[in-house]
């Protein structure tokens, strides 16, 4: 253990209120239990600890909800700065720019504060799931990379530490590193949403859907359980392995069954059954009334939001609604967004508004349109934000566009690239099978 790296970490004078910020810090960090019960327990315990004002600020905010973070920013207003440990006067000023929307700022501050104190195992999460929205959940790589050598594996919380660097590596493209990290992490914290979830994704970039049911499914008690709070995202990686090896009507019964119950209408997870039933379309599925259902939840959203991500695919659902007003409205939306002069304005511009036009123009069928849009914003596609498997979205609709379009020789181009990728998908040997069908 190196010298002088163990900051201040004592977040109350009050050894109660201090105990259970350890507990709410364990749960938000493992997203298994609810941190807001011990937060609220802190606050009984010491009413003038900071700390849980500032988590619970911190959770508010990383919902991307306008009306939560507007929540968050009045609960840091007050928050006394006088008196701070430098861990809460650290978050307090990274939590200050992310509830305006300065995201890349935010996690600037995080970067810096963790250098000094690498046991802070909540602003390692805020740190990912903001550059999460920014399309860099590959940073984490260096700085879990940085902070892991401080660690001692019989420290509290080392195998999320771990577990955050094997993501980070996911999405970096260290493919084998990261299965064996996640894996070793999800022996350490089996319940844990990060090592599952880093995993699912190696499973799904290297195109090993029949490994990635059977992780799923060796793994169902502990990711399924009601305590999971991302249980959704993992139902819809179960669903995306069934997709690619052609199972349709399992990846739609997933859905019925297993996403549509605990969905809630919170953007964040919105965004990934809108993804499903987009992609299942693509290939000729029906949602039938699936997507009026699914878009009565986008509805309490459409005003107010603040993430490009969460935007494109709140316009694609109104657009397969059949709610054109609605689609105009997020559009609107975006455009104001990106004339704003924000940090992520250039997000907007030049990716999320080319991106949810060419998805209009798909469901218009015009799919020559849509390949113009979207092959125009794919040089950029990270800026977005999501996980490269998320955004992969953009790039099975440019194939399917090309397709439509009779362009043969982008259709066999991409198809191609994705088999190199993933050659054991059925969905991409669909797609080249479609392409190859185009008359030369």
């Amino acid at each position: 253990m190196a010298q002088g790296m163990k900051a201040d970490a004592v977040l109350s004078a009050n050894a109660e209120a201090s105990e259970r910020i350890d507990d709410a810090v364990r749960a938000f960090t493992l997203n298994f239990g609810d941190p807001n019960a011990p937060l609220a327990q802190a606050r009984e315990a010491d009413p003038d600890c900071a700390m849980a004002d500032i988590l619970q600020a911190w959770i508010l905010t990383l919902s991307n909800d306008s009306v939560q973070v507007a929540r968050a920013r009045e609960l840091i207003d007050g928050v006394p700065e006088a008196g701070l440990t430098v861990r809460e006067a650290d978050n307090l000023a990274a939590l200050r720019l992310a509830t305006r929307g300065q995201w890349p700022s935010a996690v600037d501050v995080l970067d810096r504060h963790l250098m000094n104190d690498p046991f802070d195992l909540a602003a390692h999460q805020c740190a990912l799931r903001l550059d999460g929205y920014l399309g860099r959940f590959h940073r984490e790589a260096a700085r879990a990379s940085r902070a892991l050598p401080f660690w001692s594996k019989d420290d509290p919380g080392y195998g999320i530490m771990l577990s955050f660097y094997g993501f980070g590596l996911e999405e970096l493209g260290d493919f084998a590193r990261a299965e064996d990290i996640a894996r070793a992490a999800a022996e350490l914290e089996p319940y844990g949403y990060w090592p599952h979830h880093a995993v699912s994704h190696v499973l799904e970039m290297t195109g090993r859907p029949d490994d990635g049911v059977a992780w799923m499914e060796g793994r169902l008690p502990y990711w399924s359980d009601p305590k999971c709070n991302n249980r959704v995202h993992i139902w819809w990686h179960k669903a995306l392995f069934h997709v690619e090896r052609g199972e349709f009507d399992e990846a739609l019964r997933l859905y019925d069954e297993e996403i549509l119950p605990v969905m809630r209408p919170v953007g964040t997870q919105l965004c990934n059954p809108t993804s499903l039933l987009w992609r299942l379309e693509t290939l000729g599925c029906d949602a039938g009334d699936r997507w009026l259902r699914q878009f009565e939840l986008w509805q309490k959203q459409l005003q107010g939001m603040s993430s490009p991500f969460t935007e494109i695919h709140a316009a694609m659902a109104a657009l397969r609604a059949g709610d054109r007003a609605a689609y105009e409205t997020v559009v609107s939306g975006m455009k104001r967004s990106a004339a704003a002069g924000g940090e992520i304005t250039p997000a907007y511009r030049d990716v999320a508004i080319p991106i949810a036009e060419a998805m209009a123009r798909f469901v218009d069928r015009d799919y020559a349109g849509a390949v113009d849009g979207l092959l125009g914003a794919r040089s950029e596609l990270s800026r977005m934000g999501g996980s490269i498997a998320q955004r992969d979205l953009v790039e099975w609709t440019l194939t399917a566009a090309a397709i439509g379009a009779g362009q043969r020789n982008v259709a066999l181009s991409l198809a191609n690239e994705r088999l190199a990728l993933r050659p054991e998908s059925a969905v991409n040997r669909h797609f080249l099978k479609d392409a190859e069908a185009i008359a030369a």
